[in-house]
């Protein structure tokens, strides 16, 4: 790609410059481009470990950012911290066939775009990649005004966005366009798409197997299309905010047509197999575009030709050695992991949004991609309300809430239940458990453990209760008949796999570092120190402590049985062989006074002795029979699925009405 003809434009943009969906097909273009002549950019995406295409570009790292769209704290963090000028806006989801997924399109196209535009203060411009999609079956040769006719959730989702910025515009005087792109190729393109497979197989003097001949798009070539953001932004007017322009050469061109001109300009004498539109109903016969009103408000037109284009990719498939870097890169992407944050929550309302706030930025500055699940085991306090509020900015979030109070470890089995993720981490709500440890634990899973577990080194609290813990802990190690890891409470972090096996658990009362210690696999330690909690007072006292000590003991340990099998032959032993010496000494020193104190002695000590062994025996016959009624490990009375919901929605539904009318 010839760089040097852009210099001037990029050099002209105001910066710093965001690019969202950098690490799509036209994203990396232009960072590619504006990367050669300048460095206040920065490269937007919401998955960097599916990124492969800015990981062959090998940008620093300064350079790149993570960014949910879809969460606005997320956005608004980015935004306060860069302070960008200039904002192009390509994230989109939808546009291929393979993505099908109905709720992730509107997130990321009109609710994505809504947080972005949210955050736009002080811009100098916002440019959204739009698409000829909007026109659906209003497709051959509309102009901008003409009626739209999506036919796809994609292009509904896309429409609803334009709608969007014309709002923001008109409302808010946000400086922004809506560009309809038509069909975009050139480098970087997905191999599996049709132009790049043509090329690839024209380099070997082949063809691929092909659509109906009668299906038509309007072809613009990558470098024309880049040119398209650079001359708006440069360019931009306060008459144009809030419109949307084609981006076309307004040529319409059959895939009979495309297949010509390649077997032509590469000499290739095979013929085509044709397929048919059958399984492509929503593809178009007509679809091609019109760009005079671009050209006139803008002066941009097409610069680059069907046939120059197809060379150009050609060479540059040749120059990359593209079986060899770029098809693999493509082909073994991989989606990073999806880390799940299961949050029980009691007494906890102070604490919780800036557990939130924390757990975002540490999300952010690791460049994880995230789901919250909150649970509120019935609080008494105003947890309600906070937690939905931050379900209405965060679809990433979901919020539990128990009938009544079922205790720690119940929340978070009904968090693990509901968890997506393909990592689980358990963490108090008080802020005992610190979000900036957890990409240490990730760390540690990403080398193979599959339980990462957090160490208590020191906990910030008083001498006396701090050696009951860590006594505690070495005493259930020694009884336990698992290895329990010492000074490990509930925080830690359990591959997906893990998860499963322990919801899949019959019993009612469960000990989560118990039984996480139970399944085995692979586990290591991470350690930390453990604060205060900050808020309010610890739910804890004396009895519940006493009672989560013989809760683990009796779950995992059957040494209090055993010890009274020995202690019952040793005391036999010891009373045959007191039975035996008293027969002695009746015979040796027959003048022994008898007494009535040895016999009391006696009857205290082997009665208070059973009195031990039957209560040894009813703790565990009393787990029995709280399992026996086989009784819920606890009962949800609501669940809210975090989402955006549109504050300004009535005005925005005003608007539109207006506008049509």
């Amino acid at each position: 790609m010839e760089k040097r003809k852009f210099e001037e434009k990029v050099k002209k943009l105001k910066g710093p410059i965001f690019i969202f969906g950098a690490s799509g097909f036209i994203g990396t273009n232009i960072i590619e481009t504006i990367s050669a002549f300048r460095d206040d950019y920065f490269a937007i995406s919401h998955d960097l470990a599916v990124a492969w295409r800015l990981k062959l570009l090998n940008l620093p790292h300064k350079n790149i950012l993570h960014c949910d769209i879809t969460s606005r704290l997320s956005v608004e963090n980015i935004f306060k911290t860069y302070n960008p000028k200039t904002v192009f806006n390509l994230a989109a989801f939808g546009a291929y066939s393979k993505q099908t997924d109905d709720s992730l399109i509107y997130e990321t196209n009109f609710l994505g775009n809504l947080n972005i535009l949210s955050a736009c203060e002080n811009i100098s411009c916002f440019i959204n990649a739009g698409t000829s999609s909007e026109y659906g079956l209003n497709s051959t040769a509309p102009v901008e005004g003409s009626e739209l006719k999506p036919n796809s959730h994609y292009a509904v989702s896309k429409v609803s966005s334009s709608y969007l910025i014309e709002y923001f515009a008109k409302y808010n005087n946000i400086p922004a366009i809506n560009l309809r792109l038509y069909s975009v190729y050139g480098p970087w393109e997905e191999p599996d798409r049709l132009i790049p497979r043509l090329i690839e197989n024209a380099r070997s003097k082949q063809l691929p197997p092909l659509v109906s001949p009668e299906i038509s798009r309007d072809f613009v070539y990558i470098d024309d299309c880049m040119e398209s953001f650079f001359d708006t932004a440069i360019n931009i007017k306060p008459e144009y905010y809030g419109q949307s322009f084609n981006v076309a050469t307004g040529k319409k061109t059959t895939i009979s047509e495309l297949v010509n001109c390649t077997k032509k300009e590469f000499d290739i004498k095979s013929e085509p197999v044709w397929g048919s539109m059958d399984d492509r109903k929503w593809d178009l016969k007509e679809w091609y575009g019109n760009a005079e009103k671009f050209r006139t408000c803008f002066g941009w037109k097409p610069q680059t030709t069907l046939k120059e284009g197809l060379r150009k990719t050609f060479e540059w498939q040749s120059e990359n050695k593209y079986e060899e870097n770029i098809l693999p890169a493509f082909i073994h992407r991989q989606m990073n992991k999806r880390i799940t944050c299961v949050i029980a929550c009691y007494k906890d309302a102070l604490a919780i949004p800036i557990m939130y706030e924390r757990l975002i930025k540490m999300f952010n500055d690791a460049k994880l991609r995230y789901e919250i699940i909150f649970v509120n085991d019935n609080s008494p306090d105003n947890m309600d309300e906070v937690l939905d509020n931050i379900c209405k900015q965060d679809s990433n979030v979901i919020s539990i809430k128990h009938s009544r109070n079922f205790g720690s470890q119940a929340s978070f089995l009904s968090g693990m239940e509901l968890s997506s993720g393909d990592g689980v981490v358990l963490m108090d709500g008080d802020l005992q458990d610190p979000p900036e440890i957890i990409p240490q634990l990730y760390a540690k899973w990403m080398e193979g453990y599959d339980v990462v577990y957090g160490i208590r080194t020191k906990r910030e609290t008083s001498f006396i209760m701090g050696n009951a813990y860590k006594l505690f802990y070495r005493i259930f190690k020694k009884l336990s008949y698992v290895n329990i890891p010492v000074d490990a409470g509930d925080f830690s972090l359990m591959d997906r796999k893990v998860v499963d096996q322990i919801i899949k658990f019959p019993e009612t009362e469960q000990l989560i570092r118990g039984l996480r210690a139970w399944v085995g696999y692979k586990q290591t330690g991470v350690p930390y120190i453990r604060p205060e909690r900050q808020f309010g007072v610890s739910t804890n006292n004396l009895r519940k402590n006493i009672s989560w000590a013989k809760k683990a003991i009796f779950s995992f340990s059957f040494f209090p049985i055993e010890i009274l099998s020995y202690l019952g032959f040793f005391l036999t032993m010891l009373s045959v062989a007191a039975l035996i010496l008293q027969i002695i000494m009746r015979f040796l020193r027959p003048d022994i006074p008898q007494g009535i104190t040895t016999i009391i002695v006696l009857v205290l000590f082997f009665g208070g002795l059973q009195v031990f062994a039957i209560s040894l025996l009813g703790e565990y016959i009393s787990k029995i029979f709280e399992e026996s009624k086989k009784r819920p490990k606890f009962i949800r009375s609501s669940i809210r699925y975090g989402k955006k919901l549109l504050d300004s929605a009535e005005k925005i539904k005003n608007f539109i009405n207006e506008r049509n009318s």
